[in-house]
């Protein structure tokens, strides 16, 4: 079954420079396993391709239950030489959580 991430998780954005830092934080913690073996920075870097142009790295904070992706060059030069609407990212959480997954059945 499909389901997009913010039927499952919310998100928070932040920058550095032209550097998007986005979590990915399940709704349920018993879901943190499941989003771990499926949003991957490969399949992110894919979701995020329009806006993304540099590497992506997933980090997993399983202490908290929560995934962190770092994607450079996402903000189109920063926020001190960007002409774009939202320099600092923070509508980007929303782009991740539109990203569909294949869930395994509950």
């Amino acid at each position: 079954m499909k389901k997009k991430l913010y039927d499952l998780a919310h998100s928070r954005a932040g920058d550095k420079g032209n550097t998007l830092i986005v979590s990915l934080i399940p709704y349920d913690e018993r879901d943190y396993e499941m989003l771990c073996r499926l949003v991957t920075a490969e399949k992110v870097k894919e979701h995020l391709k329009e806006i993304v142009t540099g590497e992506i790295v997933r980090y997993e904070l399983p202490g908290i239950s929560a995934l962190q992706f770092v994607c450079q060059r996402a903000l189109l030069g920063g926020v001190t030489t960007s002409l774009g609407m939202d320099t600092h990212g923070k509508s980007l959480s929303f782009a991740l959580l539109e990203m569909e997954i294949e869930i395994e059945n509950r």
